[in-house]
């Protein structure tokens, strides 16, 4: 029977634990969101420059030709 309280008291323990760390997770804020889509557009704007700087370099190899 003591075996059996332990298990269940653990379980409870664990269970409140787990409840109690879900409900600390900060919720994104307006601020946070568009911060994010500034980092993906900054991260699409670097690719496309480096792409544009690709084409510049294998341009300039074509007229040393």
């Amino acid at each position: 029977m003591w075996k059996s309280g332990k298990s269940s008291g653990a379980a409870l323990l664990i269970g409140a634990l787990l409840v109690g760390l879900s409900g600390c997770q900060k919720q994104e804020g307006p601020s946070e969101k568009a911060g994010k889509e500034v980092d993906k557009a900054a991260e699409k704007v670097g690719q496309q420059v480096e792409k544009a700087g690709n084409s510049i370099q294998e341009a300039a190899k074509g007229d040393k030709k």
